[in-house]
């Protein structure tokens, strides 16, 4: 998926553990699975849980955001962009973080899959 050259983008495999990541895919999805030790912030809670994710956030660190397929997540990193803050989304998501044969887990770490 392209959104052009304003959205930064980083892609599945250049992620290195300890990576920030912010999933912005809404409560159902994550409940199925997602990358562990990622923060959840659904899209459409975002705005009026943003400072969750400034206190959470390296200060000195990228937030990679991440969704579905990385539609969502350009919306966010754009949005974060304007914020200031460095931000990339993540190309292809967790469709391809799967793929890859990232770990996908649940809440309490048995193995999920993407929604």
């Amino acid at each position: 998926m392209n959104f052009g050259a304003g959205v930064p983008t980083v892609q599945v495999t250049d992620l290195k553990d300890g990576d920030f990541l912010l999933d912005v895919r809404e409560d159902d999805e994550w409940q199925a699975g997602h990358a562990e030790g990622a923060l959840h912030i659904p899209i459409s809670e975002f705005v009026a849980r943003y400072g969750e994710l400034t206190e959470a956030a390296p200060q000195d660190g990228r937030v990679h955001v991440i969704c579905r397929s990385g539609g969502r997540s350009a919306q966010v990193t754009m949005y974060l962009a304007q914020q200031g803050i460095d931000a990339a989304n993540v190309d292809g998501g967790m469709q391809l973080w799967a793929e890859t044969g990232r770990p996908v887990v649940t809440d309490d770490g048995r193995p999920g899959f993407v929604l």
